[in-house]
């Protein structure tokens, strides 16, 4: 009778685990991803243009091989070639080596434009091993962030010497027919910087003003705490979603490595302001790789679900299946299962980098945009429009609904420009033209940014909407990608910059067209961003942003840039006073509130292309700016659960004065992903005299009055209350 009872017991007491979804043996699409995404790993280290060390030992051989006689042109090239393989992978003291020989083998030949830029590269490549040596192996939480903290000054301090002697040569050469001058001039600033000698002693013709790295506005420094909270991953670039991944009302992290070798990170919120690493919890063990990360909830079950995006710039070689990771979520419990085949979405593979989720046929769930690479090497690799049937399956309907776009996309990111209910979708090309498909609201697309003037140039890297004045209407941001060291040097010396190295910002207008006000808004000088996004990070209530630079060159040395929007007017440079003018390569760039204090912290996933550019993710903690909030959860009943696409329109009084604050819901940019819950700045106002919702599907507005700031609170579709959200 006892065993029965204690059986009885047993039984009951252990049902729920058995009942949650958390399967007991891996499900045959998630094993079929696991296996192709480990034969890509395998062949990362041989075949893999970036990563691989094919090269390197391709160029060993034609030089083992090469004649006694053969043309001293001929050694210097493949001498030259394997040093900058070999740098590329890290190995920086053999990179060196081979840069000194190839100098020594020109410097034969008295020809001054090869020799100007072998100097330069063994100026790099001693630079490259001075970081390493110093701001990688002796990391400290503020290392390479401009201007240089006293004790980031680099410890050894020989190999940036080296670098300030070869630099100094390139630009002994003079401006007239040498590419390197600018370049080097850049790099002798910053070599300078790192062994505390900037600018005393810097030359004083070649010296880069001082006020190049002073902000034009001083704000509170935002302080690196992600080694604290271990969040300081090192690794390559990358993607990042900052959201709640199990609804427990806390941010969690979702990182990625475009290394096909290297595994998705899941850290959870352990809601005491830590982090715990739960990757192999959730199930994520064997999913590998990922330049981007996107999240929504696809199937509407209430929980986020994340698409991985696989394969960009390696052209044919990048016909890596992206990834759908379905979260499986009971009693706060995650496990993610890859269901990209049966979904869909598997049946064939472009190299990608960029989609973007929507509701786009207003059927109440959401459909997703993909942004592929198609070039010389790759000419059919069209965009694809999946379109949800509400099963957990897709069709990719970019044929029939024109939106086939053959550029080699860089950016795609949705947003009802026009305000006609139906959403439409910006797409950003490198070296091809942009496109603003408008939504025809029968299943089908026409560009029309020429017609709207957001053609831009021809060089673009991301993009995305907002309202970046407070009017109502979407704004359009477009960033430039040809601006390099060279032109931020040239700018700081103010020579004039090309026109194509400027963003450019679209401000939309109640007829349905855009403004170029870039002059306007001040944004006048060149950036290059792969890495990037939006949010309000001093709670006044206007939308800023960051740029992360990404330039896989290792010579691309240049600051992450943040600008502070002033009251819709312009902006203004803080990001070397706020702390943000890290000089590694940033990618992924989320806006998130971490500690659930009210205010949005920075994460910032690290790292270039090459295996030498790897570095330490980081978290900008955000201390605030003593204004008011309101965090709006909403979820969809009718409309897609995740909200995306739905208005959020507040009344506020501030200082006497009545204004209005608009947010659209999505996850910001279009590289690095915010939460889909928003955190709205307020100002001085003390309450919410109204805040109005407008949902996408059924086009309805649900209006609150006097709704108190600083709390969380959820919205529900067609529920006449909001209720708050304890914290």
């Amino acid at each position: 009778m006892t065993y029965l009872f204690h059986l009885i017991l047993l039984v009951f007491f252990t049902f729920p685990l058995f009942s949650q979804k958390l399967p007991t043996e891996i499900p045959k699409s998630h094993q079929k991803m696991i296996q192709i995404l480990k034969r890509i790993a395998d062949q990362t280290a041989e075949n893999n243009p970036y990563l691989g060390s094919i090269r390197v030992k391709q160029l060993q051989r034609e030089l083992s091989e090469l004649p006694l006689d053969a043309p001293v042109r001929r050694k210097w090239e493949l001498t030259f070639q394997l040093a900058q393989a070999e740098l590329n992978l890290g190995l920086e003291s053999k990179a060196i080596q081979h840069f000194t020989q190839s100098l020594s083998i020109i410097q034969q030949t008295g020809q001054p434009s090869v020799i100007v830029g072998t100097q330069f590269y063994l100026a790099v490549a001693h630079m490259r091993q001075a970081e390493t040596e110093n701001c990688c192996l002796r990391h400290k939480a503020d290392s390479c962030i401009l201007p240089l903290q006293e004790h980031t000054i680099h410890t050894r301090k020989e190999p940036a010497r080296q670098a300030i002697r070869y630099l100094t040569k390139v630009l002994e050469m003079g401006q007239n027919n040498n590419p390197f001058y600018f370049k080097a001039l850049w790099l002798l600033n910053i070599a300078y910087m790192t062994i505390g000698e900037y600018p005393e002693l810097v030359p004083f013709d070649w010296q880069i003003p001082t006020q190049t790295f002073v902000s034009e506005e001083t704000i509170p420094r935002f302080r690196n705490i992600a080694p604290e909270l271990g969040l300081d991953i090192f690794d390559l670039s990358g993607g990042a979603v900052a959201d709640d991944f199990n609804n427990d009302g806390y941010v969690d992290l979702l990182t990625s490595t475009w290394d096909p070798s290297g595994q998705i990170r899941f850290f959870s919120n352990n809601r005491d302001g830590t982090f715990s690493d739960q990757t192999e919890i959730v199930g994520l063990t064997g999913i590998l790789g990922g330049l981007n990360l996107v999240q929504a909830d696809y199937d509407n079950d209430g929980d986020l679900d994340v698409l991985v995006l696989r394969g960009a710039w390696l052209g044919a070689n990048g016909q890596h299946p992206n990834s759908l990771l379905q979260n499986n979520l009971q009693a706060k419990t995650i496990t993610f299962t890859d269901v990209t085949f049966s979904a869909g979405l598997g049946d064939v593979h472009y190299p990608t980098q960029t989609a973007s989720w929507a509701d786009y046929d207003n059927d109440g769930d959401l459909d997703l945009y993909i942004g592929n690479e198609c070039n010389q090497l790759l000419p059919d690799a069209p965009n694809q429009l999946f379109r949800n049937n509400g099963n957990g399956e897709f069709n990719d309907v970019a044929s029939i609904a024109g939106v086939q776009d053959y550029g080699p996309t860089k950016a795609v990111i949705w947003g009802d420009y026009n305000h006609d209910s139906w959403p439409d979708i910006y797409v950003s090309n490198l070296g091809d033209a942009n496109r603003l498909y408008h939504n025809n609201g029968n299943g089908t697309f026409e560009d029309r940014a020429g017609e709207l003037g957001v053609m831009g140039y021809e060089e673009t890297f991301p993009a995305w909407f907002w309202d970046v004045n407070n009017d109502g209407i979407l704004d359009l941001y477009v960033a430039s990608y040809i601006a390099d060291i060279g032109i931020l040097a040239a700018d700081a010396k103010n020579l004039g910059v090309p026109a194509e190295a400027l963003p450019q910002l679209y401000q939309g207008t109640d007829r349905g067209w855009f403004e170029d006000v870039t002059d306007q808004f001040h944004l006048l000088h060149p950036t290059a961003p792969m890495g990037s996004n939006f949010g309000d990070f001093d709670n006044d209530g206007f939308l800023d942003f960051y740029l992360g630079t990404g330039n896989p060159d290792l010579w691309n040395i240049m600051p992450g840039m943040m600008y502070r929007n002033q009251g819709g007017n312009k902006f203004s440079e803080v990001s070397y006073s706020g702390g943000f003018a890290h000089l590694q390569k940033g990618h992924a760039v989320c806006f998130a509130d971490f500690d659930n204090d009210g205010d949005q912290d920075v994460f910032e996933q690290m790292g270039g292309a090459f295996p030498a550019d790897r570095y330490n993710n980081v978290l900008y903690q955000n201390d605030g700016f003593g204004n008011n909030w309101l965090t709006v959860q909403l979820i969809g009943t009718v409309s897609n659960r995740s909200a995306i696409g739905a208005r959020i329109h507040l009344k506020v009084v501030e200082n006497g004065q009545p204004r209005s604050i608009f947010k659209h819901v999505n996850s910001g940019g279009t590289f690095g992903a915010n939460p889909l819950r928003q955190t709205i700045g307020v100002g001085q106002a003390k309450v919410v005299e109204n805040l109005e919702i407008w949902w996408p599907t059924t086009g309805q507005t649900q209006t609150f009055s006097q709704v108190p700031v600083c709390q969380f609170i959820r919205i529900i579709e067609g529920k006449s209350q909001w209720e708050q959200i304890p914290m």
